[in-house]
């Protein structure tokens, strides 16, 4: 059984996540702010983070620097009650998975994060990869076992975060396809819905860890007026 981590100081709204989560089969661990939530985390390693932007004390996006130095592979979902992009896209550059902007619906809540367990614990290859992809892939020096899922790049191991797993999974599986962010979307997270600029952060911060230069990549390269496509080495 999955367990999660729902940390919001609204207590109504921990009140309806923790509940939709245990309808679906989780058990639950609810924390009202930052230091409850990095302590609780430490005692008991969550399989999944619900996280609030806004909390009293350390704030979300502080809980979410230190979960991911601590536990780069732990998916989290921030939560906030402001609509603004920088607000969003601050919480996806400090780690987070994806997010959610309140008031939201509590079914589709639960669709992210069975969306998100799904890929962390896959055994196999992702369904939108042909099934003859090979469980490890080379590419010059750059190194994924899909089925451990593990990077490793010119020999030191990568960590990279759920989001960034699946994508550079898809993109070494569909070499030289040039790809739109709402396709990206669709086929490596299996979304009909949701705000393209979380690939585009995703993206760079895939570029931060696999390109030698993320200013100037020659892997992961932009298509102008399309989106993306991954270059193979030679």
């Amino acid at each position: 059984m999955s367990t999660a981590l729902v940390v919001d100081d609204d207590e109504t709204v921990g009140d309806v996540v923790a509940a939709y989560l245990v309808h679906a089969g989780m058990t639950v661990r609810r924390v009202a702010d930052g230091i409850d939530a990095l302590a609780a985390a430490a005692e008991e390693p969550p399989d999944i983070v619900v996280l609030d932007l806004m909390l009293p004390g350390v704030d979300g996006l502080e809980v979410c620097r230190r979960l991911r130095r601590n536990r780069p592979d732990v998916p989290i979902i921030m939560l906030t009650a402001r609509g603004e992009e920088d607000d969003r896209i601050r919480g996806l550059e400090v780690g987070a998975d994806d997010y959610m902007t309140k008031p939201f619906s509590p079914r589709e809540l639960v669709l992210r994060v069975q969306s998100v367990l799904r890929r962390s614990g896959s055994a196999l290859p992702s369904p939108d990869e042909s099934p003859e992809a090979p469980a490890v892939a080379v590419d010059g020096n750059l190194e994924i076992d899909r089925r451990a899922r593990r990077v490793r790049l010119a020999g030191r191991e990568l960590s990279l975060t759920v989001r960034e797993f699946d994508l550079l999974s898809w993109f070494l599986a569909h070499p030289g396809r040039a790809v739109r962010r709402e396709e990206l979307m669709h086929e490596v997270w299996g979304w009909d819905f949701g705000d393209a600029a979380t690939v585009t952060v995703h993206v760079s911060r895939l570029r931060e860890k696999i390109e030698p230069v993320p200013s100037a990549p020659v892997r992961l390269v932009t298509v102008f007026g399309v989106g993306y496509r991954w270059d193979p080495a030679p």
